[in-house]
């Protein structure tokens, strides 16, 4: 058996580049670049591994430990999932950074391998500077944080010990159905101890994605369900996008004129302006997706976790006969709400169920159709005024968002994640190209925003990338503008200033208690346009919207990121429509306990 000599990092570094997915007939690297930052528990390690490869993958300098794990996330995110990228940090405080961002990307089921530095395997030098120390297991580490929140995690005591982690490791990336973060720890002695590894090991690797499809009698049951129901809804979730079905899903509403709403991470899987399009389901959802939810006696779920925003807190399908086919590839996820799980490729069974409807030559009813016309009408002249309407001598939230979506282009992409945001985007934006949706939501991390804009930006190039995010999130982690900036990734940045969580303060008020602990208490109120600046990116205050739509021409003509304040009303987002979220406060009204009551306890 032939042998090369390499240290642990340099063994994984040669493996990494070695593995290759297929897309669109091409052979493409599965990790295409490294978020780095680095410090004695891993510089002389996997950092000189690194320097003196010649790998293809780029190395990216980040600013903030969790920072650029959600770039990571956002990168394999924008990717559908096909391609990823890795992390690496020092011990001890820069390890655990990445926590926040890995458990990110674990509930929004997107593939990111982190590689933190640990302690030494052999204990000698014990204890080393950041070291946790644990009187009662000897081989715990900070790094066992890490079992909770990720997919697969190891840590690497001997040099052999690579082989079948990284293996494994890839394993899960690939895994669609159980993808998450992948943790392998470390020690950084270890790192770069030697070892006469196969060369056979180091081969080109093409990894395979599995697409399962479920089994034509299952196909069947389901297509005779959906042929008997005369109300049927389509709730696309993030699966479709995944699975590249989107002209599939595209294909199959309109063959067979059933409405489709969109969930968090579904959104953008149709045009806005596709004809069965009623928007989003739920607590951020339109008037037309939850009257028809409400009353629908069969919902067809693709690819969705059916969370409590989507479900209304399980109150949005009121109908005491409906049926809920859940098509997952995903067992766990298929099974909720006591459904018919319908276990497979969303692209796949979709086909399957195209074939097996055809045969049975169904559609929908021409009454259910101009009910759903009518929806979509009343819904489209809604928004139209929610984007127009302004009630105070401040710029409204939702009129900065409409100005906003009137203003990209059919191949930008928005990004967004936390406060009150992601509700007047999901409920008003109006998506002009597929897959230009991008909302973590299944976290709703505040921070991963800027760093978002980055990973979407290094995934999509050609892009136009516009980031919205609040003042307060933007506070809480921006460090990666300074990373688009090194790297030449432009990307804008809408920074809606209201002062203050104003989304959880609307939440604490409207529950009946007063105002506390979430508006800022500035003497002098934060300039993020000095702050900026100070970064090297450009920046613009808009006082107006006139203001506003010149600030996104010039930002669009920059070849550098841009940043552009909008000072806005805290009372200025959107309402909920026909809808219910369980909070349970002390002095929650009837209606809310009565609510509860049309749940699914389930």
């Amino acid at each position: 058996m032939q042998t090369i000599n390499l240290t642990v990092s340099q063994a994984i570094i040669k493996f990494i580049e070695n593995q290759f997915v297929e897309i669109d007939g091409k052979h493409e690297l599965f990790i295409q670049g490294i978020f780095g930052i680095f410090g004695h528990g891993n510089v002389a390690g996997i950092g000189e591994a690194i320097k003196n490869s010649k790998t293809q993958i780029k190395f990216i300098q980040g600013f903030n430990e969790q920072g650029m794990v959600h770039a990571a996330t956002a990168f394999a995110k924008q990717k559908n999932r096909q391609q990823a990228m890795a992390c690496t940090t020092s011990v001890g405080p820069g390890a655990l950074n990445m926590i926040t961002a890995a458990a990110t990307a674990t509930i929004n089921r997107i593939p990111v391998l982190l590689l933190p530095g640990d302690t030494f395997a052999c204990r000698q030098p014990d204890p080393v500077l950041q070291q946790l120390e644990v009187a009662h297991d000897a081989t715990l580490s900070v790094n066992d944080s890490f079992k909770t929140i990720c997919k697969y995690w190891d840590k690497i005591t001997r040099p052999e010990q690579i082989m079948s982690s990284l293996i494994n490791a890839f394993r899960v990336l690939v895994d669609p159905v159980d993808t998450g973060a992948v943790v392998i720890c470390l020690p950084q002695d270890v790192q770069t101890q030697k070892y006469d590894f196969p060369i056979d090991y180091f081969k080109r690797r093409l990894l395979k994605i599995n697409k399962p499809q479920p089994g034509i009698l299952e196909i069947d049951e389901a297509a005779n369900i959906l042929q008997a129901a005369k109300r049927p809804l389509i709730v696309a979730g993030g699966g479709v996008h995944y699975s590249d079905g989107t002209s599939e899903l595209s294909n199959f509403a309109s063959r067979f004129k059933i409405p489709v709403c969109e969930t968090q991470a579904g959104k953008s899987s149709l045009l806005h302006s596709h004809e069965m399009n009623v928007g989003t389901l739920g607590v951020f959802g339109s008037t037309a997706a939850n009257i028809l939810a409400k009353d629908a006696d069969l919902i067809l779920a693709m690819g969705t976790r059916f969370t409590d925003f989507t479900t209304a807190s399980k109150t949005v399908f009121q109908n005491k006969s409906v049926k809920i086919i859940n098509l997952n590839i995903n067992t766990f996820d298929a099974i909720k709400l006591d459904s018919l799980s319908l276990i497979g490729d969303a692209k796949l069974s979709l086909l399957s169920l195209t074939k097996a409807l055809s045969s049975l030559k169904f559609n929908a009813t021409d009454e259910y159709i101009t009910k759903v016309n009518k929806l979509k009408r009343e819904w489209f002249d809604e928004v139209n005024r929610v984007f127009e309407t302004s009630s105070t001598n401040k710029l409204c939230q939702t009129n900065v968002v409409g100005a906003l979506n009137n203003f990209v282009g059919p191949n930008d992409i928005v990004v967004c994640a936390s406060g009150s945001l992601p509700g007047d985007m999901m409920r008003l934006w109006r998506s002009k190209g597929i897959n230009t949706f991008h909302l973590e939501y299944g976290f709703s991390c505040m921070g991963y925003e800027v760093a978002g804009g980055l990973g979407a930006k290094l995934a999509s190039p050609k892009s136009e990338v516009y980031v919205v995010v609040g003042d307060g999130a933007f506070l809480m982690l921006h460090t990666e503008l300074l990373t688009s900036l090194a790297q030449k990734q432009k990307i804008n940045i809408i920074l809606f200033n209201n002062n203050g969580f104003q989304c959880i303060r609307n939440l604490q008020t409207s529950l009946g208690e007063e105002s506390f602990g979430n508006e800022f208490i500035n003497e002098k109120p934060v300039d993020f346009v000095a702050l900026a600046k100070s970064l090297g990116a450009n920046a613009f205050f808009a006082k107006d919207i006139s203001a506003f739509k010149n600030s996104l021409a010039k930002a669009k003509k920059s070849n550098i990121s841009t940043l552009i304040q909008v000072d806005v009303d805290k009372n200025s987002m959107s309402k909920g429509y026909e809808t219910f979220w369980r909070v349970d406060a002390v002095n929650e009204n009837n209606n809310a306990r009565e609510k509860l009551k049309e749940a699914r306890v389930y």
